[in-house]
């Protein structure tokens, strides 16, 4: 909102009404009987004029004059590194820090998205005589930390990954594995590629994605002759991937502790393909399974983890997908 100063120069006012009274005329004489007349006295930079009235006893009669300012606010709209909505830095774009790492992440755990859906493992080691059997279900989770999405893994009873959220670390350039056994023991992992995401034609003559992603155990304990896990994943193909755990002390090789074999139930979450039309996920560009109308539009999720993310903010998220590089 404009704000209206008034400045009065009383002061150059004060001065001029000491001169005149000292007698002091047009020509620098003493004039008593001038008629009254009007001057304006410019004022030096920065002051307003002056009005000055001479009158018939020679007495002066001061009478600033009134001159306005306009302050207006300064807009920042323009700025770069401004403060967005939410208090992100947003650069000139438009786009904030927090929305630039949301997608950054998305992105790396894309070629991931064969994971989604629902599986059975079996282990190789046996367990009080029989083989241990879990069922469990990979999904995306959006909600649990907005900042950092992650693919989760919610087991019935694995004996090494009941409960885990598989990441990427912006700052790092790394992949990070939180997993909690059935014990309840936590430990928390950083990892890479030792075969990067690629498709190899199967036996069913159909594309499939397979790679190899290696993680090893955090040592937060300061203390290296202790236990140290080794958990790497192995999609086989489409269907099929390979849990191989591994351990060490010291300073010593991993060795293979065991091996769970897992094979997908169900429909597959993203398939090889890469483009599904109409079907397309709105937050993971992965398969669509599930149709959701949204103010008389129809758009698609991949998994139940997507699904509870638009539920939650869908303005948000077709926000995101309108923004997206045109394919």
């Amino acid at each position: 909102m404009a704000m209206k100063i008034r400045l009065k120069n009383a002061a150059l006012a004060a001065f001029a009404g000491a001169l005149m009274s000292a007698g002091c005329g047009e020509d620098g004489t003493a004039d008593g009987n001038t008629t009254a007349t009007s001057e304006v006295v410019t004022p030096v930079s920065g002051q307003s004029p002056s009005t000055e009235t001479k009158t018939s006893d020679g007495m002066v009669k001061a009478e600033p004059t009134e001159e306005t300012f306009e302050l207006k606010p300064l807009s920042l709209s323009g700025l770069s590194g401004s403060k967005g909505a939410g208090g992100d830095d947003t650069s000139a774009s438009g786009k904030s820090d927090t929305e630039k790492q949301i997608q950054a992440i998305i992105t790396h755990l894309q070629p991931l998205q064969i994971l989604l859906g629902q599986w059975r493992g079996t282990t190789r080691r046996e367990y009080e005589n029989f083989k241990a059997v879990d069922n469990h279900e990979w999904v995306w989770d959006l909600r649990t930390d907005a900042k950092n999405p992650a693919l989760t893994i919610n087991s019935d009873k694995s004996p090494y990954l009941k409960q885990g959220r598989l990441s990427w670390n912006v700052d790092d350039q790394k992949f990070t594995l939180t997993a909690t056994d059935t014990a309840g023991t936590k430990r928390e992992f950083v990892g890479d590629f030792t075969d990067p995401v690629h498709e190899i034609v199967g036996s069913d003559d159909k594309l499939h994605k397979v790679f190899r992603l290696e993680f090893n155990q955090v040592d937060k304990s300061g203390q290296s002759s202790g236990e140290m896990w080794q958990l790497s994943f192995e999609q086989q193909e489409n269907n099929r991937y390979l849990l191989e755990v591994a351990k060490r002390r010291g300073n010593a090789a991993f060795t293979r502790y065991d091996t769970v074999s897992t094979q997908r139930e169900g429909t597959s979450f993203a398939l090889s393909d890469t483009d599904y039309a109409e079907k397309t996920c709105i937050i993971s560009e992965g398969l669509g399974t599930t149709e959701i109308v949204f103010k008389g539009r129809s758009y698609w999720v991949c998994c139940s983890g997507c699904k509870a993310a638009f539920d939650e903010d869908p303005e948000t998220w077709i926000a995101r997908a309108a923004a997206r590089p045109k394919k």
